[in-house]
């Protein structure tokens, strides 16, 4: 759609927002999907087999490698459809850290509120509501830090923003591994 919408986009803050919601679109549906199969006798057979912390941590670990392949693969075709005038004075390093963030950080954060939203009925409804006011402050940083990279600004100025994004998804982390035994008991 984005081809077919632009055909090229030269202007860097542009290529950089529009392929990020792109990938936020998609990350949403990818990580819905990690709850919406458990019904109450799968949760049931899953609660007598494994502790709680490690079905989330399994499910975290899965939805990141997902959501890193997919953002990997999506910029490879999203720069060939779109064209790669914004890479010219890329930070190749730097572009490559903002991927990787990227899908660590999404699927690691909508991993925890594809938990909170498995246990109603509009699931991926409920999932975007509480999404959204969580994953926005993470999706700012994420393109300033790859808009930053893509400019080619150096890591002295650009590494505070994958520290930052490293502690979003390191407090998601924790917070799911606290969180998800209580969630995991009713």
């Amino acid at each position: 759609m984005a081809y077919l919408g632009f055909r090229e986009i030269v202007d860097v803050p542009t290529w950089n927002a529009l392929f990020w919601i792109i990938v936020l679109f998609s990350a949403f549906n990818a990580a819905a999907r990690s709850f919406a199969s458990e019904n109450t006798g799968r949760r049931l057979y899953l609660f007598t087999l494994a502790r709680p912390e490690a079905v989330v941590l399994g499910k975290m670990i899965y939805n990141a490698l997902l959501l890193m392949v997919m953002v990997f693969s999506s910029f490879a075709f999203y720069a060939l459809t779109l064209g790669t005038s914004p890479l010219q004075d890329a930070d190749v390093l730097g572009v490559v850290t903002a991927l990787a963030l990227g899908g660590l950080g999404l699927g690691l954060i909508l991993t925890l509120v594809a938990a909170l939203a498995s246990h109603t009925d509009n699931n991926l409804g409920l999932m975007a509501i509480l999404g959204l006011p969580v994953i926005l402050p993470y999706l700012l940083i994420l393109i300033r830090f790859s808009k930053n990279a893509l400019d080619g600004i150096a890591w002295s100025v650009n590494g505070v923003y994958a520290l930052q994004l490293g502690a979003v998804a390191v407090l998601s982390l924790a917070l799911s591994y606290i969180l998800f035994p209580y969630l995991w008991r009713e």
